[in-house]
């Protein structure tokens, strides 16, 4: 029997904003199947409608930078991206990749100690595995270098011979064919920080050029030698043709605070030469990674070589230590100080006891940084979240939220509108999701609804798995994922595939 209705849904009476950066506007969104099809003054009536009289009808957000590689598998109804608007997910970034397989997982397993998904083969495989778990979310994924110099070389500290560096350009290949969105890397982190500029520039030669995907870079520095590293990110891109994201922009540790007007210089000039640069960054002044990262980049040490700055023990909270719950919560200053140690000894301590596996959230930024880097043209955001046990950086379950509350509404870094478009439109663009992070005819279905003038960001460090207020519902590919603060248990994801 045909429907008596002539739309799937139709959300009434709200100011849509399209995601382009143009201001709302009052009006009805009308979907039919996984597509806009009506936008304006819709008559006809839909099977189901939503008043959103006094609420923004926005795209769905689209987080440009996860790492929800296998959470999306392990964890399908994805609640912490879902519940704060996000409708699309970008994993592979900071050069931790789902290929090949094995390398990939020795990764991950760092977030989720018990993972043991079923084998997949290359980021094709992958992307069928997206779509045959259904997650709440579209997931788009690019392909980390760590992992793919994990499976060729192994963690040698050493340039590839010539037949590793043709195993890698390989699965590149397969990767720009299967339609992953780019190459990433993680230049601090091994064994992403062995590698040469010129490795990396013959890899994103693999690319094919902008049409193949972008370049986007953790990148080797981010506290005395970022500028730098961000010399080296754009070179990387020119010298391979192909556009840059430089992920989660910051400036780390106090004697370097401010320069981020100097990065963003950087950019404007490469930009004024025809280079595709843009950042993405989260909305905190403290950041997440392991603590085996931390203690490798030398932060415990007065000369503080490494891309991370000095950090005092007071300055890095256990976020997740499997098997040491007593920990979680806990400062490295007050651990150090239970047991006689200094801040770098209890760090190793911890990292000897369990492993790989345990995260921290480091205190490294400064504020007026954050606001500087946000009201920049070129960013867009990104909530880097990091879905482990304990208790994760806030910014897996608010940090869109935290923008549009915090930064929009009550410190007016960005009007409401530029923020949508920092947030859909902006990114879809540069990722190559076709079809998404717009509220046009014929765009998918992805929408978020919210009040302006109650959303923010409930999440905190000592709770920091609490859901944002002021999100009244979200629509994947036209399906409700999430009603007034509640999961409807809906999984209408799919894999996205660049271009396509």
């Amino acid at each position: 029997m045909e429907s008596r209705h002539a739309f799937d849904l139709v959300i009434r009476g709200g100011t849509v904003y399209d995601g382009t950066g143009s201001a709302g506007t009052m009006g009805d969104v009308a979907v039919r199947g996984d597509r806009i099809v009506e936008i304006g003054h819709v008559t006809a009536r839909g099977a189901r409608e939503l008043d959103a009289a006094g609420l923004a009808v926005a795209p769905g957000f689209i987080d440009v930078h996860s790492h929800d590689d296998f959470a999306v598998l392990l964890e399908p109804l994805m609640p912490f991206k879902v519940m704060q608007g996000v409708t699309t997910d970008v994993g592979g970034n900071c050069g931790s990749g789902v290929v090949p397989f094995e390398a990939g997982l020795i990764r991950f397993r760092r977030m989720h100690p018990d993972a043991d998904p079923k084998p997949w083969d290359g980021f094709g495989g992958y992307l069928e595995r997206v779509d045959e778990a259904r997650p709440s979310v579209n997931v788009a994924v690019l392909m980390g270098h760590g992992s793919l110099r994990r499976g060729a070389i192994g963690i040698e500290q050493r340039r590839p011979t010539t037949d590793e560096l043709e195993t890698m350009k390989g699965w590149v290949r397969e990767g720009v064919s299967a339609g992953a969105v780019g190459l990433s890397t993680g230049l601090i982190y091994e064994p992403g920080r062995y590698a040469a500029t010129d490795e990396i520039v013959a890899l994103a030669r693999e690319l094919g050029g902008p049409s193949g995907g972008l370049y986007a870079t953790h990148m080797r520095n981010e506290a005395d030698g970022l500028l730098d590293a961000v010399r080296e990110a754009i070179a990387i891109g020119e010298g391979a043709g192909v556009p840059v994201q430089i992920s989660h922009h910051k400036a780390s540790g106090r004697r370097n605070w401010g320069r981020v007007r100097e990065s963003l210089a950087l950019i404007d000039e490469a930009r004024a030469r025809g280079v595709d640069v843009t950042a993405d960054q989260y909305p905190y002044t403290a950041g997440s990674t392991s603590l085996a990262a931390v203690i490798q980049n030398g932060a415990f040490r007065s000369d503080s070589p490494g891309g991370l700055g000095q950090l005092a023990g007071e300055h890095v909270l256990i976020a997740s230590a499997p098997g040491h719950p007593e920990w979680e919560g806990q400062t490295l200053a007050s651990l150090a100080g239970r047991w006689n140690l200094d801040a770098g000894s209890a760090a190793e301590r911890v990292v000897a006891t369990v492993g790989d596996a345990c995260f921290v959230i480091t205190f490294t930024m400064d504020e007026t940084d954050v606001r500087t880097v946000m009201a920049h043209p070129t960013t867009m955001i990104g909530s880097d979240g990091v879905p482990t046990g304990g208790k994760p950086h806030p910014r897996l379950y608010g940090c869109f939220a935290r923008v549009l509350g915090h930064y929009v509404r009550e410190q007016r870094v960005l009007k409401l509108a530029t923020a949508i478009h920092r947030m859909t439109g902006m990114p879809a663009a540069k990722f190559q999701l076709t079809g998404r992070g717009v509220v046009r005819g014929g765009a998918f279905a992805d929408l978020v609804v919210f009040d302006p003038a109650t959303i923010a960001d409930v999440a905190t460090y000592e709770e920091p798995r609490r859901f944002p207020a002021g999100i009244r519902a979200v629509y994947v590919n036209g399906v409700e994922v999430a009603r007034n603060g509640a999961h409807t248990g809906a999984r209408p994801g799919r894999a996205v595939r660049r271009g396509r």
